[in-house]
């Protein structure tokens, strides 16, 4: 029972990721088929699209695998911080979009390998920052995948209405 409460904090990440939960479409469900132009699609100019969205995503997962561990701010792979314009120098390529959802899985598995390896007791700490603890932390990722695989879903249908 000394992992109880990360087996189920494992089992939201997993429902708002990649795995059938009872919310509907997670977030790798609502980019499966995604093509480059609706991707780069924006409802409005000011507005993110689907494809920042992912990178987005991505990015806080890292953050969070930084804070499950303690590792230090610096070894994203891309440079800045928590939304990246897309399409970027590489242009609108699917080799661009493949990398960038493949980004995005990449950041998923060593996130949820530092939640795997966490013990319950661990789970009540205060992350680096000082205001959440670990399990706040991961659930708040589990609800940040959610929140924005309902966006880039309507994001997909306004693309498809215009």
């Amino acid at each position: 029972m000394a992992k109880a409460r990360v087996e189920l904090l494992l089992r939201q990440v997993d429902q708002a990721f990649d795995r059938r939960a009872w919310h509907g479409t997670n977030l790798a469900g609502s980019l499966r088929g995604l093509g480059v132009e609706e991707a780069s699609y924006r409802p409005n100019p000011h507005r993110h699209n689907a494809w920042e969205l992912a990178v987005h995503c991505a990015y806080w997962k890292y953050a969070v695998w930084r804070r499950l561990t303690g590792e230090k701010k610096g070894s994203f792979p891309l440079s800045g911080s928590n939304f990246f314009p897309r399409p970027d120098e590489r242009g609108a390529t699917a080799a661009a979009l493949a990398a960038d959802l493949n980004l995005l899985r990449s950041m998923h598995r060593l996130m949820r390998t530092a939640v795997s390896s966490l013990q319950d007791s661990r789970l009540a700490r205060l992350s680096p920052k000082k205001k959440w603890t670990l399990a706040d932390e991961i659930l708040g990722i589990a609800n940040h995948d959610t929140y924005h695989a309902g966006q880039i879903q309507i994001l997909r249908r306004l693309f498809q209405k215009r």
